[in-house]
């Protein structure tokens, strides 16, 4: 049986066996700085394969860079040992039950960065909607502050792990000689480990302000590709001036959307306005329903298309001032007979034709400038939190939801698509997903993301309980699911208004798991357990889950078989067992079920006698099912 990895890609390695497989003739070996033979890329044979030109050293280019750019790109790459573990005292079941853990939502605690690398075998090119609303740079706020100064090990070994005083943000004041330069170190790695996630069609909406609006669109155009920019959009976010600013009072915010692959992107469309329909009228009766008059005559002169018309009460009209009708003769008369003209009520007017509103597209295309009227304000943000929350302010600067629902409707999100948030903050997007499911019935799955940074002990959240963001998110999705169905009774019976929370940890595993070849063997028999003793099943199920891509939100069934605790992942996609002394009857029993995966400890077998039958047992009832161990 095979081995668990037990820790996220290496996307370095990774990135290698792609160039590999398309430039095997580029592979090479080389000596590294330990004397060990490793694999290499030979630049000279990829440049002579790609047969364009290369820019090396100090010759002068286009690019963008900042102080630790490279080692950035290294952070993004580096796996980490990393586990997400379940809290079902925390989550809520789809019908609001609290405890409940049948959710297909996902509320995840834990540095965005290292959760963005679990999900990339789970949710690789699964999610259509990115939506983030990160730290704005203002100097005011905070940035998440990643260690450039390890190396690789240091970063495995410490990555999560906080200092002294259990701090994982730093304040970034402008006086800072790296003020922007903690930002775009803060941001690229995340973005970039974003970007995998999304599907083919997928899009990420990104809220910014005008400190960092520039870089911003920079780093997406390098990640994304320049081609797969979408537009950016300007919020009016603020409906009253601020008297009191010191040259000019902002009033708006932005929205960058790229696509992952243009190609693949269709945008949504907005209902038509009643104001929009208004135009079309119906004073003829006319079968074919409303239609609005549209001039015939165009600029662009043709002599075929210049001729008279011989109105329904026999006035002869001409176009004037150079301009001719837009079509020929022939298929004028047609469209006359056909009743697709209006010559006025008396039939003696200028020819117009018929634009009929069945005809035109059923919704209208977005523009770059979302006034608050329609998408609401951040001050509606903060209302819609405290009417949640008794009246109480506990957030600052929460988005109102119509934004957010304005954003569902231009990524075009389907009814069963994966809505992810990496700075969940407030949740309000989790909010805007259970709401449009309420209202067309969909069944689309949110996952939050969200450090859980401590709040201020004088706030009203803290004093009201709320030790950290964190928890005001989660009672947000709680009491919006609550008020949804409350509101919608009839509509949102099997509405999900549930979340699985998870937390973001230390892996399972104890270090002889990743590196044995560091212990003595005398000491392997005090290390036969390589799992943390302070691990559950369930955290061990959710790593497994993570390790072979099994989406998080799956149907678990937990059973008995001879007297073990039995996972059934996902209709018997996977099925794992990490009790110890299992029995051939167990066994048998799995192996009958026909599993995708089964995954058990390796050192889960009763005895010798059992591990001998173990393979058998398999190739008797399910020789395709894939066996791993951990």
């Amino acid at each position: 049986m095979d081995k668990l990895k037990m820790h996220t890609p290496n996307k370095a390695d990774e990135n290698f066996k792609k160039l590999a497989a398309l430039f095997p003739n580029a592979v090479t070996e080389t000596i590294d700085e330990n004397g060990v033979v490793v694999r290499a890329i030979d630049k000279d044979v990829l440049m002579q394969e790609i047969s364009t030109t290369v820019v090396d050293g100090k010759e002068e280019r286009y690019q963008f860079t900042w102080p630790d750019k490279k080692k950035s790109v290294l952070l993004a790459n580096a796996p980490i040992a990393k586990t997400l573990r379940p809290c079902p005292a925390e989550s809520v079941g789809k019908d609001g039950t609290p405890g409940g853990f049948d959710s297909e939502n996902l509320y995840i605690e834990g540095d965005n960065l290292e959760v963005l690398k679990l999900l990339q075998e789970t949710y690789l090119g699964k999610v259509k909607m990115i939506y983030i609303d990160p730290p704005y740079n203002t100097g005011n706020d905070f940035v998440y502050e990643d260690d450039f100064a390890q190396n690789t090990e240091e970063y495995l070994a410490n990555s999560g792990q906080y200092d002294e005083e259990g701090n994982r943000l730093v304040l970034n004041t402008e006086s800072d000689g790296r003020f922007h330069t903690k930002w775009l170190n803060m941001i690229y790695p995340r973005l970039k480990l974003a970007k995998d996630l999304l599907a083919e069609d997928g899009v990420i909406f990104i809220s910014i302000d005008e400190n960092e609006i520039e870089n911003l669109k920079k780093i997406g155009n390098e990640i994304f590709g320049e081609q797969n920019f979408v537009g950016a959009v300007i919020w009016e976010r603020a409906f009253a001036p601020k008297n009191d600013a010191k040259y000019l009072s902002d009033s708006h915010d932005y929205i960058v959307i790229f696509a992952k692959s243009i190609s693949e992107f269709d945008i949504g469309l907005l209902p038509r306005s009643k104001e929009a329909n208004s135009r079309y009228k119906n004073p003829d009766n006319d079968p074919r329903g409303p239609w609005s008059a549209d001039n015939m005559t165009v600029k662009t002169y043709t002599a075929s298309y210049d001729y008279s018309i011989t109105t329904p009460n026999g006035n002869v009209v001409h176009p004037t001032d150079g301009r001719c009708w837009f079509t020929s003769k022939e298929r004028m008369q047609k469209l006359i007979e056909d009743g697709r003209v209006w010559f006025g009520e008396d039939g003696g007017n200028m020819p117009r034709l018929k634009r009929y509103l069945s005809d035109v597209q059923q919704g209208m295309t977005a523009t770059t400038i979302w006034k608050y009227t329609d998408v609401g304000h951040n001050q509606e943000g903060r209302q819609e939190l405290k009417k949640l929350f008794d009246d109480k302010g506990y957030f600052d600067g929460p988005k109102p939801v119509r934004l957010l629902s304005r954003v569902l409707q231009i990524a075009n999100v389907s009814a069963d698509a994966v809505v992810l948030d990496f700075f969940s903050g407030s949740a309000t997007t989790a909010h805007a997903v259970m709401q449009l499911n309420a209202e067309d019935g969909g069944n689309r799955k949110f996952i939050m993301v969200q450090l859980p940074e401590k709040t201020d002990e004088k706030s009203e959240a803290y004093k009201a309980g709320y030790q950290n963001i964190c928890e005001i998110g989660k009672e947000r999705i709680r009491r919006a699911g609550a008020k949804i169905k409350e509101e919608n009774p009839m509509t949102t019976m099997d509405l999900d208004v549930g979340f699985r929370v998870l937390k973001c940890d230390s892996t399972n595993m104890k270090n002889v798991y990743y590196h044995p070849d560091e212990y003595e063997p005398s000491m392997f028999d005090s290390l036969a357990d390589n799992i943390k003793e302070d691990r559950t099943p369930e955290d061990l199920l959710f790593q497994v889950m993570l390790d072979l891509g099994v989406l998080l939100s799956s149907k678990i069934e937990q059973t008995e078989i001879a007297g073990k605790k039995v996972f059934n992942v996902a209709d018997n996609f996977l099925i794992a067992c990490f009790d110890e002394n299992v029995t051939d009857e167990t066994i048998t029993a799995i192996a009958k079920q026909k599993p995708y995966y089964f995954v058990m400890r390796d050192s889960s077998l009763a005895s010798d006698s059992v591990a001998t039958n173990f393979d058998q047992i398999f190739a008797t009832y399910s020789p395709d099912t894939v066996r791993k161990v951990l």
